[in-house]
């Protein structure tokens, strides 16, 4: 049984409904979950990005916790919260090798075959990646 699932966070409804999962089964499990949500860069220098996310990461932290808390009582004492930047599959993929990952839950949106070529699917990504089983929330 998953003793450390990793939870793809964004706030939309998928994803909450993966935290959601994940949050009982490490309820079932006596586990825990690693929340990391993926800020996004799209443009500016690299001194406005890093002065950018380091401002945005420790306010969207303080707000991601309080939303995490509204959705599941038990946030502060089963999850461990990261802020983080880059592209999300290649972040979550790399989680796996930073920390003791067993388990992987991440929401899945509908897109168009458009959307996929445009944006890639991080879903996807993370099931073609991932040596840890991977549970794919709709």
């Amino acid at each position: 049984m998953p003793k450390y699932s990793l939870v793809g966070y964004d706030s939309s409804d998928t994803s909450q409904r993966a935290f959601r999962f994940a949050m009982n089964l490490a309820r079932a499990c006596k586990g825990r979950v690693r929340v990391v949500s993926v800020l996004q860069v799209t443009q500016g220098g690299a001194d406005a990005c890093a002065l950018m996310m380091t401002d945005s990461a420790s306010e969207r932290a303080q707000e991601l916790q309080q939303e995490l808390r509204s959705l599941d009582t038990d946030a502060d004492t089963l999850v461990d919260l990261e802020i983080t930047h880059g592209s999300p599959g290649d972040v979550l993929l790399g989680q796996i090798r930073q920390h003791p990952i067993d388990h992987i839950v991440i929401g899945h949106t509908e897109r168009g075959a458009l959307g996929r070529w445009l944006l890639g699917s991080v879903s996807e990504d993370v099931l073609a990646g991932a040596h840890v089983p991977v549970t794919v929330v709709r």
